[in-house]
């Protein structure tokens, strides 16, 4: 039986709809996925960019505490966290995003 994405050190509860949401329904998945290639997901289905959330998603794939991320290694998954969001913002057929959901839902057509 698989095991829910919240059995994750440093993911809780409300990950599991987050993930699942993005196709990712099992600690099994993510694990196979990647941080990165998780993250992207994530984004593409509408999750909001948030550094601390992707590096304690980071760190708790390797069963260490979000908190353990320091010095280079934090500024090298910076990088990778900045990429990874570039690339979906980049992207004209990512779902919107924070604001630009508001904006879509009441059709002021301003959505890039």
């Amino acid at each position: 039986m698989p095991s829910p994405v919240s059995s994750i050190r440093n993911l809780g509860p409300s990950s599991d709809a987050s993930y699942a949401r993005a196709g990712i329904t099992s600690a099994e998945a993510l694990r196979d996925i990647g941080p990165d290639a998780a993250y992207a997901r994530l984004l593409a289905h509408g999750s909001r960019p948030h550094f601390i959330g992707y590096y304690a998603m980071a760190m708790g794939l390797q069963g260490r505490p979000w908190n353990d991320c320091k010095g280079a290694e934090k500024t090298a998954l910076r990088a990778r966290f900045d990429a990874i969001v570039s690339a979906a913002l980049a992207d004209d057929t990512a779902p919107p995003m924070g604001i630009e959901v508001i904006l879509d839902t009441i059709g002021t057509g301003l959505r890039r």
